[in-house]
């Protein structure tokens, strides 16, 4: 280890790292005069090589830096991969680690072990989980900060783990022990028709305002939320969002995932992640033999 490197994680340590955060969001989402907001998305977008191409709406100032990282995209800048047996990523970022969870519920990201238990707070859940496949993805500053549906279905439960704010890089995972555990998180309860019952984390870290959930009433999801009746989600739709930062982990159960389609690397939100099991041939003549649904029915 350098002696910068020992040195910034030592300093981690100590850091107020919670009241920074809180205080960098506030900063984020003042809302500042139209020419300064040029200035600094200008300066923000060259530093980081953001494309702004995409953004939407094109050329419009932003109010505020919270509104310029929370931007959306263009449509059809990113069209889905595949069909509904498709899981696709969640976000723009880089993939981390895609794997199996052992049979105790454990999974490993970069070396470094986690417990299903721990990351979404729910024993009976993680031990359905458990041997099933993990997929992590990381959002830099660069990204889009929005996430997507991997897989559609409905959010029947949505839960605020309250943690720590450690920053989530190179610096964070080689010396937080247990980070992704030890972090805020948002954990999202997705039921899945082809991959069963998904869990979708946020995963909060150090300069990271606030986590929110589309159809959550709230500023910043904290607690538990069992929204009446579950918010539907085709693939593709918005979820969530990164108030700044940071990383997204999907577990999918073991007896509805086929395989994973992606190795470790950049991904854009929409691209393949993911295959779902075919079904069997009885569970294929019972959704032949179900009634169409009428309008205004939820599925």
């Amino acid at each position: 280890m350098g002696v910068m490197t020992f040195a910034a994680a030592q300093l981690l340590r100590v850091l107020p790292r919670n009241a920074i955060s809180r205080a960098m969001g506030a900063l984020c989402e003042a809302e500042l005069p139209a020419p300064m907001m040029r200035r600094i998305v200008s300066v923000y977008s060259r530093a980081y090589d953001v494309n702004m191409e995409e953004a939407c709406p094109s050329g419009v100032p932003y109010t505020s830096f919270d509104a310029f990282f929370t931007r959306k995209l263009r449509e059809g800048s990113r069209p889905l991969a595949g069909d509904d047996r498709t899981m696709v990523s969640p976000a723009d970022g880089r993939i981390v680690d895609v794997g199996r969870a052992d049979a105790h519920g454990t999974i490993t990201v970069k070396g470094k072990p986690y417990t299903l238990e721990e990351l979404i707070g729910d024993e009976a859940w993680a031990r359905e989980l458990s041997g099933g496949g993990f997929a992590v993805v990381y959002l830099s500053p660069r990204d889009y900060h929005r996430v997507h549906a991997p897989c559609a279905g409905k959010i029947v439960r949505v839960r605020g783990i309250e943690g720590d704010r450690y920053p989530v890089n190179r610096i964070g995972e080689e010396h937080v022990p247990g980070l992704f555990v030890k972090n805020r998180r948002v954990v999202m309860d997705l039921r899945s028709p082809e991959f069963g019952r998904v869990a979708v984390v946020m995963v909060g870290a150090m300069i990271v305002g606030r986590m929110t959930v589309v159809g959550i009433d709230t500023p910043d999801v904290q607690g538990e939320h069992v929204p009446s009746p579950a918010l539907e989600c085709s693939r593709g739709d918005e979820i969530g969002k990164f108030h700044l930062g940071s990383t997204v982990v999907l577990v999918i159960p073991p007896d509805h995932l086929d395989r994973f389609t992606r190795d470790p690397g950049d991904v854009s939100f929409g691209q393949a992640l993911a295959v779902a099991r075919a079904a069997s041939p009885e569970k294929e003549r019972q959704a032949k033999e179900r009634p169409p649904k009428t309008n205004g029915s939820r599925a």
